[in-house]
């Protein structure tokens, strides 16, 4: 493989017109949901108060909910339907909910309005994915295709942040949801305005329950794959204390103002946007086995700090470094372990599997959050912040053991194409 041309090589696989507006659709899209989750903590701590941990364990437990019951329900269910149709669709409902949450006066609202939301992300995201392999046919386009799409997650993971606190210092935060309406829209037309391949013949021979249940087979049946799934239970156990617990520890443990929120979470999305420019470079020199269990490493040793200091009561300058740092080393252990994920479905599956593959890491992914999620926000609120952080810890640790045991060693994937 040619290593020589990675920029070149990226330019290529953006100036593919389908690809290229797809892209911008998710990126649209994505700047949008992270308005959205800093909207949603600081709505949460309006409504409760310190018990806004509780709050959103609860309300992203629903989320996953959503993700884990309805994204291989409705893979299944729509896999005759036109993809730009479900694509549209999807993009539609979550513009519609989002402009309903600023009017949201009670916890119960918000609940049923997050179910809603996520449903209809459950049915986009999975779509999305399973699209692009029949835009980029060729292995290497869609491995760079994949490793831009895991960028765009990190970049929004920083930028979005770093918009809302500038948006907090002139406006409400209220006001930040019809940022999350507009990605959405904007998503909505640029794939309006894009020609996607049909479908592959479907064969409905085989029953709905089977088929439904076909990707989530395929992953338990291979050693690796069961590997990632104990990887996904870290990256659940170190992302969920930090959704759940940034607004309660910048509020109320250090004493800052919503934009140390947005500053908060921004660091976490700089360690993994930090991480997945370098991934493709450092896999040419590492098995994707070591830098994902090293993510791990990293992971459960950034919580057990962070459940260190928040247990110590340490003074507002040592807190914030102390905060900064767990957050950006946590941002990176999560990026690690996620960005080479995709490669580690696509070298285990053949073509055909894929779709429903990927459906099965997207619903079992997220079906870890179910116990992450609401662990980090009721310990939070009922057994003290250090509690909650020292639990995540442990679950870390143990998924990380566990995934080291089970993962196979001396399989190294072909390296990813270099991105200069």
């Amino acid at each position: 493989m040619d290593r020589g041309s990675g920029a070149g090589d990226v330019r290529d696989v953006l100036g593919h017109p389908v690809f290229r507006r797809l892209f911008g659709a998710q990126v649209v899209a994505l700047v949008g949901t992270g308005l959205l989750t800093v909207a949603l903590g600081l709505l949460a701590y309006d409504l409760a108060g310190s018990a806004a941990a509780a709050v959103l364990g609860t309300a992203l437990a629903i989320k996953m909910v959503a993700y884990v019951g309805i994204a291989p329900v409705v893979a299944a269910v729509t896999d005759r339907l036109p993809r730009r149709t479900v694509l549209v669709t999807a993009d539609v409902v979550r513009a519609g909910v989002a402009l309903l949450l600023p009017a949201v006066s009670q916890v119960w609202q918000i609940y049923v309005l997050i179910f809603l939301l996520q449903a209809a992300s459950a049915t986009f995201t999975p779509a999305f994915q399973s699209v692009i392999p029949s835009v980029l046919p060729d292995e290497r386009d869609y491995t760079r295709a994949l490793s831009l799409s895991r960028l765009a997650y990190d970049l929004e993971a920083l930028f979005s942040p770093m918009l809302a606190a500038l948006l907090l210092t002139v406006i409400g935060y209220h006001w930040l949801f019809l940022g999350t309406v507009a990605g959405f829209v904007f998503s909505a037309l640029l794939v309006v305005r894009t020609a996607l391949p049909r479908r592959a013949a479907v064969d409905r021979s085989t029953p709905l329950v089977d088929r439904i249940l076909a990707g989530a087979r395929v992953m338990l049946a291979r050693p690796v794959l069961r590997g990632l799934l104990a990887m996904n239970m870290v990256v659940a156990a170190g992302t969920a204390l930090v959704v759940v617990g940034t607004v309660v520890f910048v509020r109320d443990v250090l004493g800052g103002s919503d934009t140390g929120v947005a500053i908060a979470l921004a660091c976490y999305g700089a360690g993994s946007m930090v991480v997945a420019l370098t991934v493709p470079r450092v896999l040419t020199l590492v098995t994707d086995r070591t830098l994902m269990l090293t993510g791990c490493a990293l992971v459960s040793a950034a919580l057990v700090v962070t459940a260190l200091w928040l247990t110590a009561g340490l003074g507002p300058t040592t807190g914030w470094t102390a905060l900064g740092l767990c957050w950006v080393a946590l941002g990176m252990g999560t990026s690690a372990v996620n960005t080479p994920s995709a490669r580690l479905l696509r070298s285990e599956c053949a073509e055909p599997e894929l779709p429903a593959v990927f459906t099965a890491q997207f619903s079992l992914s997220h079906a870890c959050f179910l116990l992450t999620y609401p662990l980090a926000g009721w310990l939070g609120a009922h057994a003290g912040p250090g509690i909650a952080a020292a639990s995540s810890a442990l679950i870390a640790t143990l998924a990380a053991i566990a995934a080291a045991r089970t993962t196979p060693a001396g399989r190294p994937l072909e390296a990813v194409p270099v991105m200069r």
